[in-house]
């Protein structure tokens, strides 16, 4: 019986809880296509991009990063507590759920790796891509481990402890 439950808790936290039930044309993605050359020219802009900006802020030696970060993360937490405070929906009517999450070690491992690899690096999953669309083609390696990473932990995610 636990196990089954913490299948179904596995299940609930890898499946979209938010995901729309609306099924649009394809041109209708479209919108996504354009929110990411926008967020795109917003990272270039900022030098959120910049493997310099990046090795910087893990050196300690300026601000920047830290800023985008933090000012992100703000705008993120205002965000959910508006989302929670007005029971704010989806555009198309959709209620909006946020699952609780439990916090166990396994994060903080997580965490480590990422920022290990993000500081070895010099990219995170956000700016690779606008990284490569500036022709810094080397990051391109950095995206095929990404996409190893998380096919390698998708493979042996049942048997890991969570």
């Amino acid at each position: 019986m636990i196990k089954e439950q913490e299948q179904n808790i596995r299940y609930q936290a890898s499946v979209g809880v938010n995901e729309s039930r609306v099924e649009h044309k394809w041109y209708h993605h479209l919108k996504y296509l354009a929110a990411g050359i926008i967020f795109g020219i917003i990272f270039v802009k900022a030098e959120v991009i910049s493997w310099f900006r990046i090795q910087e802020m893990f050196r300690l030696q300026s601000f920047h990063m830290y800023g985008i970060i933090g000012s992100a993360v703000l705008v993120g937490m205002i965000s959910v507590w508006l989302i929670k405070k007005f029971n704010i929906k989806t555009i198309y009517g959709e209620p909006i759920t946020l699952a609780p999450k439990q916090f166990n070690k396994g994060q903080i491992y997580g965490g480590l790796i990422f920022g290990f690899g993000w500081a070895i690096t010099g990219a995170c999953p956000g700016p690779l891509f606008a990284q490569i669309g500036t022709g810094a083609l080397a990051v391109s390696v950095t995206l095929l481990s990404a996409v190893a990473g998380t096919w390698v932990y998708g493979y042996f995610r049942d048997k890991l402890p969570h």
